[in-house]
């Protein structure tokens, strides 16, 4: 019988163990992803551990010729409701939360007749990627594979960690098993590495319930992010909002040098390649915090803008420099694209990320030639196009998984900003424009080309930091005002940089225009069709200016802020 003296820590081989009948230490393995089980517990059994198991593990361990002995066996009672329970019992969850240093505990135990459990290995049924499955399983299917025994042993191995060893991951079990060579007996195991476990066991149990949470909100609530989403708040966002993530790497400092930063990958994104944090990065230094910044900015319009709207052009180039675009266009050919991109504006496309929708050509490659590209993005990249590109020292290649080699469109998702003590959260997605419903303001109407014009500003426009203006000719940006605090002022700014190509261009706002200071500049400078929102308190006095210098004008009721 297990016997404990005064305040030891109450281990096989510890100085607190007087009785030499004391049984030895045991281990308890309860696993779903079976990965180097077997190896685990051999290397118990060598280091004197007797295995307790459950279900499917004991079966396996068995298999592979090692005693076990089962839970039920254990508890004296039978797995019951196909399985539903089976660990949920005191003489499990007992030597798993024993306080060994204290003689009460150690007292209750010896009455009991219970041994403590030293080690745990436990991993979830795969919640996620049950959730994931296509077609869905049905709600009674899916709520099958929520884990309930596993999280308890693994909630309680962590919070008893100055006794129990908790291996919620595979890759720890060597550790565990070289530190108990190492000190002599599991009680002498360092409590950093204790530590260290306990901690991943708790981060291991809260993402499997936010998981649950999440899709169970989906499902019962709707989905944000979903196309057909309720209106009512209510139902459009959780109560609770749950971020789960997993470190991919450090990376070499934030903004600045004094910041340090790291890149996660959300629990629900695919490590398919096909997203920003998961492409494949080829050439020059590792991606810095301001890399994966601009590179999202780029990457989000380049997928707004690869849609099936502008047929006759459907090759989409997006150049971004400091998170706002300095250059987007819509061309017949790829390297038409990527040259009138440039051609917006070439000063900021020095240290600039360019992001392609197709498969890169090697003649736009050629086209790029030594310009100093801080990172390129694409579906890929023909072989001569990828050697021509990687030419240029230091210049960073990646690559985007798609099936069909163009740039899936943008869909709307939920972002979250964080802001001192709590979160903003909304859905984002390209504007969603009614054009048969636009209205024409003006006397003087727009021609269809340039309708086809605003189409194309406008659904740039939405993606450069307010105040924002856009000046376009065709469905190239040959203007972009970001980011001002007044908007006469980012009229000037794209205009200034427009140049000679202003005249006669379509310009759209993002937000309407306060006072026709506005629209004085930009008809000044060549403007001769405008789109904005509309909703100013002096609109009327917008439009008369309009008329008076032949301008048309087009109101679509959607403003287009982004800060």
């Amino acid at each position: 019988m297990f016997k404990c003296i005064g305040r030891g820590n109450c281990d096989n081989g510890s100085p607190a163990m007087s009785d030499v009948s004391s049984p030895p230490p045991r281990a308890l393995l309860s696993v779903y992803d079976k990965t180097d089980i077997v190896s685990f517990a051999r290397g118990l059994v060598e280091l004197g551990f007797e295995l307790v198991s459950t279900g499917g593990t004991a079966q396996t361990l068995s298999q592979a010729g090692l005693p076990v002995m089962s839970v039920s066996d254990l508890t004296q009672h039978p797995e019951i409701f196909d399985g539903r329970v089976k660990s949920l019992h005191p003489a499990i969850h007992g030597p798993l939360l024993a306080r060994l240093h204290q003689d009460d505990d150690a007292r209750e135990l010896e009455r009991l007749g219970y041994v403590p459990l030293r080690v745990v290995a436990c991993n979830l049924y795969p919640f996620d990627e049950a959730a994931a499955t296509q077609p869905p399983l049905d709600d009674p299917a899916l709520l099958e594979m929520v884990d309930i025994g596993g999280p308890t042993m693994v909630r309680a191995s962590a919070k008893n960690h100055q006794h129990v060893l908790i291996a919620t991951n595979p890759g720890r079990y060597d550790s565990i098993l070289g530190a108990i060579r190492e000190a002599g007996s599991v009680a002498e195991v360092s409590m950093d590495l204790r530590q260290t476990l306990a901690l991943e066991a708790f981060e291991h149990t809260a993402a499997y319930d936010a998981a649950i949470a999440q899709e169970l909100h989906r499902r019962y609530r709707g989905d944000p992010a979903a196309s057909d989403v309720v209106d009512e708040q209510r139902l459009r966002f959780p109560t609770s909002v749950f971020s789960v993530s997993h470190q991919l790497t450090t990376l070499r400092y934030g903004e600045n040098a004094h910041q340090a930063a790291a890149l996660y990958i959300d629990q629900d994104t695919p490590n398919d390649g096909s997203t920003l944090v998961t492409a494949h990065v080829e050439g020059g230094k590792a991606m810095s915090y301001n890399n994966y910044s601009d590179a999202d900015a780029t990457l989000r319009l380049c997928r707004s803008l690869s849609t099936d709207e502008w047929p006759n052009t459907p090759h989409a180039c997006v150049i971004v420099k400091h998170n706002n675009p300095c250059g987007a266009a819509l061309g017949a050919t790829q390297r038409e694209a990527f040259q009138m991109a440039l051609a917006s504006d070439p000063e900021s496309a020095f240290g600039s990320i360019i992001c392609f929708n197709e498969t890169v050509e090697l003649e736009t490659a050629e086209a790029v030639g030594d310009l100093f590209v801080e990172v390129m993005m694409a579906p890929g990249y023909t072989a001569e196009a990828k050697d021509r590109l990687m030419a240029k020292k230091n210049r960073r290649l990646l690559t985007l998984r798609s099936p069909d080699g163009r740039l899936a469109p943008l869909q709307r998702t939920v972002v979250r900003k964080p802001v001192e003590g709590g979160l903003l959260v909304q859905t984002e997605e390209p504007p969603i424009i009614d054009w048969t419903k636009a209205k024409t303001v003006t006397d003087a109407e727009p021609t269809s080309a340039q309708l086809d014009s605003m189409k194309f500003a406008v659904r740039v426009c939405e993606q450069v930091k307010s105040n924002a203006i856009v000046m376009v000719q065709g469905t190239a940006t040959v203007g972009i005002g970001p980011g001002q605090t007044s908007r006469v002022e980012a009229v000037r700014i794209a205009a200034r940089r427009a140049g000679e190509r202003a005249k006669d261009c379509v310009l759209a706002s993002d937000a309407f225009f306060p006072f026709k200071d506005g629209l004085e500049q930009a008809a000044e400078a060549g403007a001769i069709a405008i789109v904005q929102p509309g909703g100013s308190v002096r609109d009327q006095e917008v439009i008369d200016e309009a008329n008076a210098r032949g301008v048309s004008m087009v109101f679509t009721g959607h403003r287009l802020f982004r800060h």
